[in-house]
């Protein structure tokens, strides 16, 4: 059953469209459960209702005819229940419905299986039997196997007009007219063009795109595939003798498939039939690798995977010759399957007006980088045909996460309107620059910046924040390809020091490890987040750390507005030694007559150990920063950069809340101030509740500062808290958060928390 689940799979994911797809899977599951008919019912939510999709072994003229509502006959009953539905005569059961044009009534043996995807019933796949027959337990379990695997496929197509293998862009097919649901990644409305960027060597992220000179690329594939047969050659004669025979043959097999017309031909004919090169050898990559798959010896099989690596290498050699993309349209929104920092980098700043990216979520560093530089961003929007959108239109609403591909003019209209508005809400918020974050009972509640790039300095200064409460020193260590030294490191810590002198700025220590990775310092681990990261890298090598902590002090020198800030602190003996290796870098120093000042030291609480350990670790630091995005991660046991669990994450959890305040507690019993620099900070709903909660500080990325300053103007310290209190009664995050953007509507600040003003 296995190898013909995974044929079956791999059949639909070649399918050309949803329909297609579906024929496939009706032809295959009857005839591998030796049923006399096979039938999928899709859902269609709008009319609620089921409605025959495909069927082999009912009268074909039926399919798109027949329409059961939600409750009606057994297709409505295995829906209700989302559980298999086994009958050994259908007719019997109350729920029963006959259909005369499609023949049925000559069916008792019935099984039912719901196709469900993240909660929600898609469809229905049934098979039946002329004879009086209950499923075994085997065939209900292939059935509900096959259901699973396909849910994605079927939720993918019904979502994007079709599944994988359509050459035309999505726009220029039909276009998607209801939004693909992702995650609010940062807030905002991008209105602009679709321009997907993917890792190097990697085929499967190839996208469709129609070629500018279809000479020309034919003229550059033929060249490189000459190139990769060059370079196996010489590899090949240099392994000679080394490699066993049998071995050494694979380079026979790779020369004779570079020499072959099925490959360069295959690809060639897909190119002049309207696909780049590199999509065309992406197309005719997964059309052979397909037909090796499906073989039933294990060795053949195997030679799929060779057929991978020289469709990669022939991809590594068009990929030099391939010109950096010069020209990006002025309203570029960058779409990627995992956009990447690097990438978003490569796209100028003045032309960059949104991103969309299917992996990730609102704390994934791309997210984070997008909200430092103010542009929407749309996170985990896992059913966006990223292969098919390049040079579409879209539109992605950063307040709620959809994402429009080639919408109707009158989506694009009103979001243009949203935008407007959007602009006329910032330029009021402008005014606020100068003044202080004060409530109305005259609370005063310093906002600082979340930083790390030397391009935000000049923004963060000019914003009005009152100090840099983080400055991610791993940023200029994840640019390098070598550890910066301590002249290098001191020299850009003191650009940011000076910048906002006599104000204060925070340097947080090296925090890699995690998702955070430098080029020339891997890090392999089956689960990064709970394994070697932030304080316990530094801590293991000192050498590391003692060079920062120096740089660090010595860009201080003559200003005295430094505060170092220690991360992943989960236990009181790291802090005790991480003051331990300061106090010696300082006593350095000053041994080699730096004039050096001892700074203020603080400790990030983002992990669970660290809230119940506050009051011992306020009473050693000067202050605690509260890290939320890890916090809640840890908290909740949620991957913030897996899209299948992404929407559980949400710092507005209970638990959550419930762990600030006693982080708050803590540090005041203990005379200590307690800031959030966690992305929580810049939410303005969020934000409400940390003002109740006592937070004395708040830092986040420049774009939000305004308006989570108008949300403290607006609101008094006591109005803040006794909202806590109302919240903390709820036991639901979607009704904490609903009852908090009431709030904000009922003040007049609705354009907090929604598109518009």
């Amino acid at each position: 059953m296995l190898d013909t689940l995974r044929r079956l799979v791999q059949e639909v994911n070649a399918a050309r469209n949803l329909d297609q797809a579906l024929e496939i899977i009706v032809q295959r599951v009857k005839a591998a459960m030796a049923a006399d008919v096979c039938s999928v019912y899709l859902r269609d939510a709008e009319q609620q209702a089921h409605v025959l999709m495909a069927t082999e072994g009912l009268n074909p003229q039926s399919i798109g005819r027949v329409r059961l509502s939600d409750s009606e006959g057994l297709v409505g009953l295995v829906s209700e229940r989302a559980e298999p539905v086994n009958l050994e005569n259908a007719p019997d059961h109350v729920r029963y419905r006959y259909f005369p044009e499609t023949g049925e009534e000559r069916y008792h043996g019935f099984l039912g299986v719901p196709i469900i995807h993240h909660r929600k019933v898609l469809g229905v796949l049934i098979v039946q039997q002329r004879a009086r027959r209950k499923f075994d337990e085997d065939s209900v379990s292939f059935l509900v196997t096959v259901a699973s695997q396909l849910a994605g496929a079927i939720a993918h197509a019904e979502a994007s007009g079709g599944i994988n293998g359509l050459r035309e862009p999505v726009c220029a097919v039909s276009g998607l007219q209801r939004p693909l649901e992702g995650l609010p990644g940062a807030a905002g409305v991008a209105i602009g063009t679709a321009v997907v960027l993917y890792p190097p060597a990697v085929l499967e992220s190839i996208p469709d795109r129609a070629p500018a000179d279809v000479e020309a690329e034919v003229t550059a594939f033929r060249e490189a595939v000459r190139r990769v047969r060059e370079d196996l050659h010489i590899l090949s004669e240099r392994l000679r003798g080394v490699l066993p025979p049998e071995d050494h043959a694979l380079f026979n097999a790779y020369q004779m498939m570079l020499e072959g017309d099925s490959l360069v031909g295959d690809t060639v004919t897909r190119i002049r039939a309207g696909n780049w090169a590199p999509g065309a050898l992406r197309e005719t990559i997964e059309a052979h690798v397909r037909v090796f798959d499906a073989m039933d010896d294990a060795y053949l099989r195997e030679r799929g995977d060779d057929l991978r690596d020289l469709g990669r290498r022939i991809l590594m050699s068009l990929q030099q010759d391939e010109l950096a993309r010069s020209e990006f349209p002025k309203d570029t929104v960058l779409v990627g399957e995992e956009v990447s920092a690097s990438m978003l980098a490569e796209v100028p700043q003045d032309r960059l007006v949104g991103v969309v990216s299917v992996r990730g979520s609102r704390t994934s560093h791309v997210a984070i980088l997008a909200r430092a530089l103010g542009i929407p961003a749309v996170m985990g929007a896992g059913d966006l045909p990223v292969g098919r959108v390049d040079g579409c239109r879209i539109v992605a609403d950063g307040y709620s996460g959809r994402v429009y591909v080639a919408p109707a003019p009158a989506i694009i209209s009103e979001y243009r309107r949203l935008a407007r508005e959007e602009a006329e809400l910032a330029a009021g918020l402008q005014g606020l620059r100068d003044l202080r974050a004060e409530t109305p009972d005259g609370v005063h509640i310093p906002l600082y910046v979340n930083t790390g790039l030397m391009a935000d300095i000049t923004p963060s200064r000019n914003s009005g924040a009152e100090g840099i409460g983080l400055y991610r020193t791993e940023f200029p260590f994840m640019i390098r390809q070598s550890f910066p030294g301590e002249s290098e490191q001191c020299q850009i810590y003191r650009q940011a020091l000076e910048a906002f002198a006599p104000r204060p700025v925070t340097l947080r220590t090296l925090d890699v490890g995690g998702d955070k990775a430098l080029p020339y310092f891997p890090i392999k681990e089956d689960n990064p987040f709970l394994g070697w990261r932030g304080i316990r890298i530094t801590l293991d090598h000192p050498e590391i750390f003692l060079v920062q902590l120096r740089a660090m002090l010595r860009a201080s020198v003559g200003l005295d507005n430094l505060q170092i800030l220690l991360p992943m602190v989960s236990t009181v003996s790291e802090l005790d030694e991480a003051l331990g290796l300061l106090r010696r870098a300082y006593q350095e120093l000053q041994e080699e007559g730096e004039p050096v000042a001892w700074p203020r030291v603080g400790v990030m609480v983002e992990v669970p150990s660290a809230v119940y350990l506050a009051d011992a670790l306020a009473r050693r630091a000067d202050f605690l920063s509260v890290g939320t995005n890890d916090l809640t991660q840890y908290l909740l046991a949620v991957d913030r950069n897996n899209a299948r669990v992404a929407e559980l994450y949400d710092s507005l959890h209970p638990a959550v809340l419930r762990a600030l305040i006693q982080v708050v507690e803590a540090g005041h019993r203990n005379g200590k101030p307690v800031s959030v620099c966690g992305e929580m900070a810049g939410d303005p709903a969020a934000a409400l509740l940390l003002l109740g909660m006592g937070m004395d500080a708040l830092s986040m990325s420049v774009s939000s500062l305004p308006r989570v300053k108008w949300m403290i103007r607006k609101f008094s310290r006591a109005e803040a808290r006794a909202l806590l209190e109302e919240v903390l009664a709820l036991d639901d995050v979607e009704a904490i958060r609903g009852r908090l953007e009431r709030a904000l509507e009922e003040a007049g600040l609705g354009g907090l928390v929604r598109a518009g003003k």
